[in-house]
């Protein structure tokens, strides 16, 4: 199981993450989410991450609403691994991305009445939200027995490390995404809470 730990703000939480065993770290660049950096933070924690992670760990950088090929350049000047677009972002708008960073994640949800396959706006992973992205709020994950992506695609939303498990048996994700299941306070990582997630949604197995 593919997991992604979000919105970290220290060094001391990606490294706590990386401990844990998570797959992924992402890196918020927002000015509408509490978990949002500024641009100075967010390189000092992007040379961070490249100085003290193993390789196959991958850095994040997430936007919700940056340009989509502002976003680009940023991620590049960054040297991040991917670039995770969030939101009502068009096909048009990662074309644009591409030409200029060409790994590129997509976030959405069912809410947006998105093209649940994998790679339709040339992304390499599709990322399935809340509506309320950030919100901690879980939703109803029957949505998908409809509209259920094949491929590389990870479950966010209102996930926990008391609900992980259930929910992958449920929604059989390629991964798993988490940020405010994990904290304390908003935009403040718990490492316990963070290690208890990421051993939770690795004992899983899944059908995906």
């Amino acid at each position: 199981m593919f997991v992604k730990v979000c919105g970290l703000a220290t060094t001391a939480d990606i490294d706590v993450a990386v401990e844990a065993g998570a797959d992924a770290i992402g890196l918020v660049i927002s000015g509408t989410s509490v978990r949002g950096l500024d641009r100075d933070t967010a390189a000092r924690l992007a040379a961070h991450a490249r100085a003290h992670t193993p390789a196959h760990v991958l850095s994040v950088l997430v936007v919700n609403d940056t340009p989509a090929e502002e976003a680009a350049r940023l991620a590049r000047d960054l040297d991040v691994d991917a670039l995770q677009l969030h939101g009502p972002y068009t096909r048009a708008d990662f074309e644009k991305a591409a030409r200029v960073f060409p790994r590129l994640w997509r976030a959405t949800s069912l809410k947006e009445r998105p093209d649940t396959r994998v790679g339709a706006h040339g992304e390499e992973v599709l990322l399935l939200d809340s509506p309320r992205a950030g919100s901690g709020a879980r939703w109803d994950l029957s949505l998908l027995d409809d509209a259920r992506p094949a491929g590389t695609w990870l479950l966010a939303g209102g996930l926990a490390p008391d609900n992980v498990a259930e929910a992958i048996d449920r929604a059989r994700p390629w991964g798993v995404d988490v940020s405010s299941g994990v904290e304390s306070a908003p935009g403040v990582k718990d490492h316990t809470r963070v290690r208890a997630f990421v051993a939770a949604a690795k004992a899983t197995t899944t059908t995906a």
